[in-house]
């Protein structure tokens, strides 16, 4: 990691313990039942709408695909993360992980949902941009991936969604051609 990764990763991670129930939010509530059926009514609500089923259907595929292709990159691509590499000179806010962190998975799928709600609702759906920054800015608060990891994370989500975003849904291209006869 650059020094410059380094710098802004220890500038995050000591911003004062005051500021941790939010980025723990952000960083641990998909582990929490009451959140995961949140979202899975949220998921069903778009989806039983017609005015918003496209864009639902698009951020649940998004979503992980970004995910599984980020720890793709983590096995391929072993990059270790603060919790291993400055271990014990930082802030562990959340249980120490010692596996590669080379794409955040968390900002992955964040901006994965964020791209594809925007992208399908406009400013409706640009409140999922912010909990995808604050999903990435809490992963670096709580002391598990650096700033480069979490950048890469935006990058791919955002790559993997505008792609599944731009495939047309619904519509098979017609393969026949019909003859049009013309006479001599």
């Amino acid at each position: 990691m650059g020094s410059l990764d380094r710098a802004i990763f220890n500038w995050i991670n000591r911003w004062p313990d005051s500021l941790s129930p939010v980025f723990l939010f952000f960083s641990e509530s998909n582990k929490w039942w009451s959140v995961r059926i949140m979202l899975a009514a949220a998921a069903a609500i778009l989806l039983f709408r017609k005015d918003t089923r496209r864009g639902g259907l698009c951020a649940l595929i998004a979503w992980p695909i970004a995910n599984f292709a980020a720890d793709l990159f983590k096995y391929g691509f072993q990059i270790a993360r603060p919790s291993v590499d400055l271990y014990p000179n930082l802030m562990i806010r959340v249980d120490r992980l010692t596996s590669f962190g080379t794409v955040s998975a968390h900002a992955a799928s964040m901006s994965a949902v964020a791209f594809a709600l925007t992208y399908h609702f406009g400013w409706k759906g640009a409140i999922w941009i912010l909990v995808a920054f604050l999903t990435g800015l809490s992963r670096i608060y709580v002391g598990v991936h650096y700033p480069s990891q979490v950048l890469y994370g935006w990058l791919l989500g955002t790559a993997i969604s505008a792609a599944i975003c731009l495939v047309p849904l619904g519509r098979t291209p017609s393969l026949s051609v019909k003859p049009r006869f013309r006479g001599p």
